[in-house]
């Protein structure tokens, strides 16, 4: 082995330099640098040698290989299921069901192939007892304690495993560097070795990771950079259903979601999460307005709050959660301005019901009907589905996929609609009467 060398490594991009300076002069950041004692490894690039031409078109007339988790709702935001040969990182908070999804996923993919657990942060008993309290089978499932890569790689071809699933990647370490588990260097040639074993033996690869108090997954970019899939699980503190994000896919869509609920028996999927979303009560109230959000390839119905109420402060509130400060404060100009109500006195607070974060602007106009609702205490009808994006001129400018909205929300039992009217269909939904509109000023009109 060659002789240890001190490197300093960005714990921002993960980039190596010889010496130590303020700013990383790869990504550019500050006091990221840190040194760390590193041998070299050898025979990184070897699993690029022995490669041979292929035709593309050859290769894309091949079927592609899926294995189904036994979750829909995961095989969905993978894009269709679990790639043979893939690597895929799943990050979240502690305690909100990562080890408790992949041991689920483990158990029901074990039933058709091999599939090897290994944890790094309990012991085999710690996982048995799990599998047992949450009722699942996991009989032909192979369990390893260990946390050096190079022994889970040999045992993995010892048992023939097409499935390999790491708990956690901040525990495992290359013999080949001399540094703490969990460290930059650690993380990055850790991961780098599973990449290569997967690529070569064709065994999909699930890794666990840690995140940071930001949120996001622990160590340096790169790794997102090195697998294939990039998934995140969200949840709202003290809520049970929990929300998986794919943030990168090399095998399906991006922002694709899935929702599943944390019981005492494990994660269960939700096939209808616009059923949640729309817990409302049977009687109308003002400030509220329901409209049809797009994440990844489904539609979901979502409830937005609004309240406007007069505020004692010089400078009043602008608060949103779940959709984004600057642009309800975007909002409230084109309302003063195209609809003439102004609410520069008054406190003014949006709420996404169900810790869903909006993104997309299709939910500009649900947002201004829950404030004008409640500004003028007057409830919108509870059949009654707006979507559409506010422009600065006053115009409500059409939305990307608006006739398979429409669908989702008479599915539902809708019977009205308020959408611009570029997005108007020409033979609506059975049941759903469409109020097609230009402007700020017929919405409103509309919305009655």
């Amino acid at each position: 082995m060659a002789k240890p060398r001190t490197v300093f490594v960005c714990s921002s991009c993960g980039a190596d330099a010889p010496r130590w300076s303020g700013q990383c002069p790869s990504c550019g950041e500050w006091n990221t640098l840190a040194p760390f004692a590193e041998a070299r490894v050898r025979g990184t690039g070897q699993a690029a040698r022995g490669g041979r031409l292929e035709a593309i078109g050859r290769l894309a007339a091949l079927p592609e290989a899926r294995w189904n988790t036994g979750f829909a709702e995961f095989d969905r935001v993978l894009g269709g299921g679990l790639v043979p040969g893939s690597v895929t990182l799943i990050g979240g908070e502690p305690g909100i069901g990562k080890s408790t999804l992949l041991l689920q996923c483990a158990a029901s993919l074990a039933a058709g192939r091999g599939v090897l657990y290994a944890t790094g942060e309990e012991s085999v008993r710690q996982v048995a007892e799990r599998a047992r309290r949450l009722g699942v089978d996991a009989g032909s499932l192979n369990l390893v304690a260990e946390t050096a890569v190079e022994r889970i790689v040999e045992l993995a071809a010892e048992a023939g495993a097409a499935v390999l699933v790491i708990d956690s990647i901040q525990t495992m370490t290359v013999a080949a560097v001399e540094s703490s588990p969990g460290a930059v260097t650690q993380l990055r040639e850790s991961t780098a070795s599973l990449v290569r074993h997967a690529k070569a033996s064709g065994t999909a690869v699930l890794l666990i990771g840690h995140v940071t108090r930001e949120g996001v997954i622990a160590g340096p970019r790169v790794l997102e950079h090195m697998v294939d899939t990039v998934l995140y699980f969200e949840s709202d503190s003290g809520s049970r259903f929990r929300v998986i994000r794919a943030v990168k896919n090399r095998f399906g869509a991006v922002n694709e979601i899935g929702v599943f609920a944390m019981e005492e028996k494990g994660l269960r999927e939700v096939r209808n999460p616009s059923a949640i979303f729309l817990s409302r009560g049977t009687e109308a109230v003002p400030g509220s307005a329901v409209t049809v959000a797009r994440e990844g390839t489904r539609q979901m119905l979502i409830e937005v709050q609004g309240l406007v109420d007069a505020s004692p402060l010089a400078n009043p509130r602008r608060i949103a959660v779940g959709f984004e400060p600057n642009r309800l404060a975007l909002l409230l100009a084109v309302l003063h301005r195209h609809a003439g109500i102004a609410l520069h006195g008054e406190d003014v607070f949006v709420n996404v019901v169900g810790g869903v974060r909006l993104a997309e602007t299709a939910a500009d106009l649900a947002v201004v009907a829950a404030l004008v609702s409640s500004l003028k205490a007057t409830p919108l009808a509870q059949d009654l589905v707006v979507f559409g994006e506010l422009g600065l001129t006053g115009e409500i400018r059409p939305v990307p996929y608006g006739e398979e909205r429409l669908r989702e929300a008479a599915k539902h039992g809708f019977r009205r609609a308020v959408v611009p009217r570029a997005n108007a269909p020409r033979q609506p939904p059975a049941g759903l009467a469409v109020a097609a509109v230009a402007s700020i000023s017929e919405a409103l009109a509309a919305l009655g």
